[in-house]
């Protein structure tokens, strides 16, 4: 089976956040593709079926779980098969696009609602606003980007709450960047995921309502960085980034 590893919301090799991605030519046994996952220890691996006609089917695994919905290996994916791609997944049918260097994506969007769920104990050092849901992930806004960038959240915490994520987010604080954020997710094997496109799922529609505008750039304030272009377009959100292919090889069990 060939395998790949890809940086994706970057141009430029180890930064952005790597994923792996599996091309298989007919479907694979769960605890299997776990497996793999686990031992390229990403925080999502993409296992793609390019056989046969119609949409190809997609799943994504963390090292630790299967997860409903990952921007960064859809993107990778996207980047590595090129073109125009239809993916059955668990989220429904997501659409990629590769062309002039990008990969656009066609994403179901996620407006947070807010809720009464206790974040301060395991976020020291910041002035929380809003505390939202969405579907999978707790969105919390602080202060400023400052917060955003020097937070040390309590993980341990956090990895006890009924969420996928926690996304720290805050207006952007230079030129060409709307909003920044963070993103933490032990509680599916990821303690910081470098740069999460389903994140923004949630966060297109929650900036676009506060900035009156559909367009908007997020800065994903990790130490690995990456910039995830969005365009809330009703129900859906267009998520685009660039993506840098590191490893091309096989896997031989």
């Amino acid at each position: 089976m060939r395998l790949y590893i890809v940086d994706a919301f970057t141009d430029r090799a180890f930064s952005g956040n790597p994923a792996g991605v599996v091309l298989l030519d007919e479907p694979a046994e769960p605890g299997w593709m776990q497996s793999v996952a686990a031992e390229l220890k990403h925080a999502e691996t993409a296992f793609v079926e390019v056989s046969g006609e119609g949409p190809k089917t997609l799943r994504w695994f963390t090292p630790t779980v299967e997860v409903d919905l990952c921007g960064h290996a859809t993107l990778a994916t996207g980047h590595v098969l090129g073109g125009s791609q239809v993916f059955s997944t668990r989220s429904g049918e997501l659409r990629t696009t590769a062309e002039d260097g990008w990969v656009r994506m066609d994403f179901p969007a996620d407006p947070p609602h807010a809720t009464a769920d206790e974040v301060v104990p395991a976020l020291p050092g910041v002035t929380v606003r809003e505390v939202l849901r969405g579907k999978w992930d707790i969105l919390v806004l602080v202060n400023d980007a400052a917060e955003v960038r020097s937070l040390e959240p309590d993980l341990d915490v956090i990895a006890g709450w009924d969420a996928r994520c926690v996304v720290v987010t805050a207006p952007g604080d230079r030129p060409g960047v709307d909003f920044v954020s963070r993103v933490f997710g032990p509680a599916v094997g990821v303690p910081e995921d470098p740069v999460t496109g389903s994140a923004h799922c949630a966060l297109a529609p929650y900036w676009a309502e506060r900035l009156g505008r559909d367009q908007l750039v997020g800065e994903q304030a990790s130490a690995r960085g990456g910039l995830v272009r969005v365009a809330l377009q009703g129900e859906r959100v267009q998520l685009a980034g660039q993506a840098v292919t590191t490893v091309r090889g096989e896997l031989l069990v």
